[in-house]
């Protein structure tokens, strides 16, 4: 059954709740707009967090999986990675991945802006670093961001709300190592409250924030925006699965067709339409409202709606020490963060650099499995010995690779393969390139002297594995040139008017950094120029 010509006008409907329809809505509330905004998820339920509980580790990835394949809930649609070197990792929920993300804070560096210029890869990207940066300290105001002014590898600039979190015996011992080699590191920022602020309470070190905050002290936007956003008097409908775009003769978009949870339609009208549902669920959801007009997609007359995926690669290195680092606690954010081998050096084989964050390694449980130790299991007549020589005695630098744009990594609609409303669910077409595998084999092996610097007496570089797309990039372009973009360089597509996209997907590359703050920062950027430009916009009648 459908319902249509029922639903109230907004100014602006959103598709997605996550960080960028929480930021922009906020903003579109503050200027007075009326906004509705479609969220397929639900509200998270935290009484099915149990970092506070025995069973933790045992329970932790029933509901809180990041991968929607093994995860299968409700609000969740499938997708097919067979032909995919990395699986996604996505959250559908008010909140979105912020909800399950670990809350590395990391603002991209000057040099991601202008990759082309630089090193003659990749895109430069139609804004600068400069541009960005008060709309950086904007968001990380409203997201609780700690830790501390002055990183050296950074522009000068106003610091996080926030102190940093302590850095353990495991970041102290690891920062001192870098001080002999003559690396750099830093206190690691976070969207993780140190102290009461707004409606975060302050961090106990459990190290589970991937798992169901328990405290409410990671910056998750279902905490930090939706409640505020809704008292502004923003509408969010939960359970609500698009299914297409609608258009009229004038070639602008009118509104969306959505699926509640009953499987009853609905079409939500609109003056103006944003996007933000993932660098998966954006281009699939173009791809859906293909037309007469647009045949391969909406907004698609450049061709490239869903194509130049980056999922950044990522590698652990774990470092077995003789003294009790604190290791199984802290921050499951990073403890301090190192960018000595983040810009290019060509001498090295390859282009661009990646992230290194310093990790606890977990509780006793996460020391019997495979990962990340690689092919070195405890189980058997010394398990006793082996458990203890591992909990809270390591340490875990994670490493982020800057991931280049292919036009051969792509999304497309799976053929045959279909949510529970019938809707055709994403393909994942990607392989990792040969530059990201070069530059992931120089960084493991860097930050396995980092770790041999400060003492570990063994070191495992763990096997690269399929789960780590929790960075969906690209497949949405942001450009000047309509021929070779899809959205101009405040997310207004090029062939609708008043069609906007604001999430990762319009990122012309990657950069090597955990993307929120600037995804939140970017959803600011291009939700302010919309309201600043509201009275020359065209709207649907």
């Amino acid at each position: 059954m459908s319902d249509r010509g029922t639903q109230p006008k907004p100014d602006v409907l959103i598709i997605g709740a996550g960080p960028t329809g929480a930021m922009s809505a906020k903003r579109f509330a503050e200027a007075g707009l009326r906004v509705v905004v479609l969220e397929q998820g639900d509200w998270p339920d935290y009484s099915k967090a149990r970092a506070n509980h025995p069973d933790f580790e045992l329970t932790m990835g029933r509901y809180w999986s990041g991968n929607p394949n093994r995860r299968r809930a409700p609000s969740d649609y499938p997708i097919d990675d067979q032909d995919s070197d990395i699986s996604a990792v996505l959250y559908n929920a008010v909140g979105g991945g912020t909800v399950i993300y670990a809350a590395h804070w990391q603002r991209s560096m000057p040099s991601d802006f202008r990759v082309r210029a630089l090193d003659g890869v990749g895109d430069d990207w139609p804004l600068t670093y400069e541009d960005l940066a008060p709309y950086y300290e904007r968001v990380e105001a409203d997201f609780g961001v700690s830790g501390l002014a002055g990183d050296p590898a950074f522009p000068p600039g106003k610091g996080p709300p926030l102190p940093p979190a302590p850095l353990a015996p495991m970041g102290r011992r690891v920062a001192r190592a870098h001080n002999h080699l003559g690396w750099h590191w830093w206190p690691a920022p976070n969207a993780i409250a140190t102290r009461a602020y707004g409606p975060l309470h302050p961090c106990t070190q459990r190290a589970t924030c991937m798992w169901g905050c328990v405290e409410g002290a990671k910056g998750s936007v279902d905490i930090t925006h939706w409640p505020q956003n809704v008292r502004m008097g923003v509408q969010l409908v939960t359970g609500a699965r698009v299914r297409r775009l609608e258009m009229n003769g004038n070639g602008l978009v009118t509104g969306a067709l959505y699926v509640d949870r009953t499987g009853r339609e609905h079409f939500q009208p609109a003056a103006v339409t944003v996007l933000a549902a993932n660098g998966i669920g954006t281009p699939r959801l173009l791809l859906l409202s293909a037309s007469t007009e647009f045949p391969t997609g909406l907004a698609n007359s450049s061709g490239l709606v869903g194509k130049r995926l980056m999922l950044h690669p990522f590698g652990t290195v774990v470092g077995l020490f003789d003294d009790d680092l604190g290791s199984t606690h802290g921050l499951w954010g990073q403890h301090i963060h190192s960018l000595q081998f983040y810009e290019t050096d060509a001498s090295r084989g390859f282009m661009r650099g990646a992230k290194w964050g310093l990790q606890p390694t977990g509780g006793p449980i996460s020391m019997t499995r495979g990962y990340p130790w690689g092919d070195n299991p405890i189980w058997g007549p010394n398990f006793h010995r082996e458990l203890r020589r591992r909990l809270g005695h390591s340490a875990m630098w994670g490493i982020i690779a800057e991931d280049l744009p292919e036009q051969e990594n792509r999304v497309v609609l799976d053929p045959v393969l279909k949510d529970a409303d019938g809707i055709p669910a994403p393909k994942l077409c990607y392989r990792m390139s040969e530059n990201s595998k070069r530059l992931l084999e120089f960084h493991l092996t860097r930050a396995k002297e980092s770790l041999e610097a400060a003492g570990a007496y063994q070191v495992v570089i763990a096997p690269l594995i399929r789960e780590t797309g929790w960075h969906i990039l690209g497949t949405t372009r942001m450009g000047t040139d309509p021929a070779r973009s899809v959205v101009d360089p405040w997310g207004r597509c090029h062939d609708v008017p008043n069609l906007f996209i604001y999430d990762g997907s319009i990122w012309p590359t990657s950069s090597g950094m955990n993307p929120t703050a600037t995804i939140a920062a970017m959803a600011l950027w291009c939700a302010e120029h919309l309201v600043q430009n509201r009275r020359e916009q065209k709207l649907a009648r």
